[in-house]
């Protein structure tokens, strides 16, 4: 298991909304980083209600431990 779980918070505009394939990531919001996957989930919702009318926005969750140690289940 990882020693440390942290999570990133992003989201931009999309090509479509039911993937993540972002028009421009050089643009992509960074909303922050979190130590809990609660506080990253609190972000996300309050990011992704203030663009809930704009279809081509999307907000995510990056697991970012699981990219130091992709091999390790958590």
């Amino acid at each position: 298991m990882a020693d440390q779980e942290l999570y990133q918070v992003m989201g931009g505009r999309v090509n479509d909304p039911r993937g993540h394939d972002f028009k421009d990531p050089e643009s992509i919001h960074v909303v922050g980083v979190f130590r809990s996957y609660d506080d990253a989930v609190e972000a996300w919702r309050g990011q992704a209600q203030r663009t809930v009318d704009d279809a081509e926005m999307k907000y995510v969750i990056v697991h970012l431990h699981k990219l130091f140690e992709p091999d390790v289940e958590v």
